[in-house]
């Protein structure tokens, strides 16, 4: 062991804050690439011919290998066997392989070529089957650039995965005993950003010079994933420094146990949490990959005028630097302890916000309308977290952050279409429901993953998280594509990209934010009764173990 007084890179504030931006900008260039397909939804089935039911699966390959082939299991494996270094190198290569492969399947190169035609002829899979059709990433009638681009998706998405437990674990490592719950609020605040980037750029790339070529977006994505490879990459050297001069071995987590599985599912709380997990984030995230074109189709935009500013490319950077004045000052405000400044950063933030806004109404487009869902969240994420662990009300958060996810389904399924022709009000409808949306999605995380470790036995907390993730990871596969298969039902065949009717896939996402709700009141009766606690502070010392995996959990 290392004298305790010998300096290292850990406890340089510069040095371990630079290890977290390394790891939250690979994270960010990820989630980038998640979505980078979602804002030009419209532009795939106008250029690609992929209809929406072809869309939805390709979307949901993303956690296909990682759910049915348990992929997710294995991730686990490798970090626990090779360690933190080893593994976000890998999975930064494994994204790269997979975002190639679709950057490939959406590139005008594979059109015309013999695996097109192989792929046209082949995996035509029966995706008439209920519900287990819907899961099946290939199926008959699907386009070749969608399937290989579904193939390309599930190779990213294990990276991805991959990638996240390796990040948390990465800042577990450089940050404990120190700032470790700033240091992973930042992470997951830089990490949503990627969110409202991508809404910004997908569109700006894929349309960029006046013409429209898809495959342009996705290649800005794919040298996102190389950047994302870099910083994996400088992490290592880094981090390898850090353990010369600990002189420990890299710290690993608890391998998952098949044993444990049977302590986990006896839990009733387990089970209620990880419901209640898997059918809020499956009513967000598949929601996330359609927002764009629902707006599209239930907005009236009105298209800035050709050859003005607002129409042209240059706005596109104005409007994302004004936007990460907003997301910083916000952000910022939560950390600031003299009160002028506190609020002088809060007023910045507003005035951009609504400047923000404003442009978005002027440039006339769904996707800079969509990309403030983060924005709320960013600002009041470390809020809810602080008052969690100083005051509790978990359960109680849980629930109102479910109420709130089904009232902003309802809006965006039966009020919005009402202001149909009138340009102002929808979007100031859609403006404020987007940003009460993504509060919503703050409120949840913050009283969810932290009450884990007050539901189940605290050596299988790793365990736990593992299989409520796998969970999870079902729903945000199943629910994508099941939103494409109702949007195909639902409307007739030819239907053009801008006309279609949300009404029902989105009455099917605020059905699921019921059931969240319906759970989340059993949940507060059952911790009433048992004693769980999850209405109670956490401003306790945790063993290092539940902070790791907390921390895993931030991830999601």
């Amino acid at each position: 062991m290392a004298d305790s007084t010998m300096k290292t890179l850990r406890d340089s504030a510069a040095m371990r804050w630079t290890a977290l931006l390394l790891l939250a900008l690979a994270m960010f260039c990820a989630y980038i690439f998640m979505d980078i397909l979602s804002p030009i939804k419209d532009l795939m089935q106008e250029t690609r011919g992929w209809d929406s039911a072809s869309f939805g699966r390709m979307q949901g390959a993303e956690v296909f290998l990682n759910v049915y082939v348990f992929f997710l299991i294995f991730a686990g494996i490798i970090l626990d066997k090779m360690g933190v270094r080893f593994t976000a190198v890998l999975s930064g290569a494994v994204m790269l392989v997979g975002g190639i492969i679709k950057f490939y399947a959406c590139s005008e190169a594979f059109m015309g070529t013999d695996l097109e035609a192989w792929f046209t002829n082949h995996l035509n899979w029966n995706g008439d089957l209920p519900i287990i059709g819907a899961i099946l990433p290939f199926a008959a009638g699907m386009p070749a650039s969608a399937k290989l681009a579904a193939l390309g998706f599930m190779i990213f998405g294990s990276g991805c995965e991959m990638a996240g437990i390796t990040v948390s674990r990465g800042i577990v490592k450089w940050f404990k005993g120190r700032e470790t719950a700033l240091a992973m609020g930042s992470e997951m605040a830089l990490a949503r950003l990627g969110v409202a980037t991508c809404m910004i750029f997908s569109p700006y790339f894929a349309k960029f010079g006046g013409e429209v070529h898809v495959e342009n977006a996705v290649k800005f994505g794919v040298v996102l994933l190389c950047i994302a490879l870099m910083m994996f990459v400088v992490y290592f050297f880094m981090d390898k420094k850090l353990d010369s001069q600990t002189g420990e071995a890299e710290e690993k987590d608890d391998p998952f146990k098949v044993s444990d599985l049977g302590k986990i599912f006896s839990s009733l709380g387990f089970w209620l949490v990880a419901l209640l997990c898997v059918l809020y984030y499956s009513a967000i995230f598949p929601f996330q990959k359609y927002a764009v074109n629902m707006l599209q189709c239930n907005l009236t935009l009105n298209p800035a005028e050709a050859g003005s500013f607002w129409a042209g490319e240059s706005v596109t950077i104005v409007q994302y630097v004004i936007m990460l004045v907003v997301a910083a000052c916000a952000f910022a405000s939560n950390f600031s302890k003299k009160k002028s400044l506190k609020f002088s950063l809060m007023g910045v933030a507003i005035i951009a916000l609504i400047v923000y806004c404003y442009m978005g109404y002027m440039r006339g487009t769904a996707e800079t309308i969509f990309a403030v869902f983060p924005l709320l969240a960013v600002a009041i994420t470390p809020i809810l977290g602080n008052y969690v662990d100083h005051k509790g009300k978990a359960a109680s958060m849980l629930m109102l952050g479910s109420i709130l996810l089904v009232i902003c389904h309802l809006t965006f399924a039966f009020i919005l279409p009402a202001f149909k022709g009138n340009a102002v009000g929808g979007t100031v409808v859609a403006y404020v429901t987007i940003l009460v949306l993504g509060a919503s999605f703050s409120l949840v995380p913050a009283a969810l993953w932290p009450s884990v470790p007050k539901l189940v036995d605290e050596k299988i907390i790793g365990s736990a998280y593992a299989a409520i993730f796998w969970i999870q990871n079902i729903g945000l596969g199943l629910f994508p594509a099941l939103i494409g298969i109702v949007l195909t039902k639902t409307n007739a065949p030819g239907t053009a990209a801008h006309e279609l009717n949300y009404t029902w896939a989105l009455v099917m996402l605020a059905a699921l934010g019921i059931a969240a709700l319906l759970i989340s009141v059993y949940l507060k009766a059952v911790d009433k009764k048992k004693g769980y606690g999850l209405e109670e502070a956490n401003i306790k010392s945790l063993p290092n173990q539940v902070l790791e995996a907390v921390a895993e959990a931030a991830e999601e």
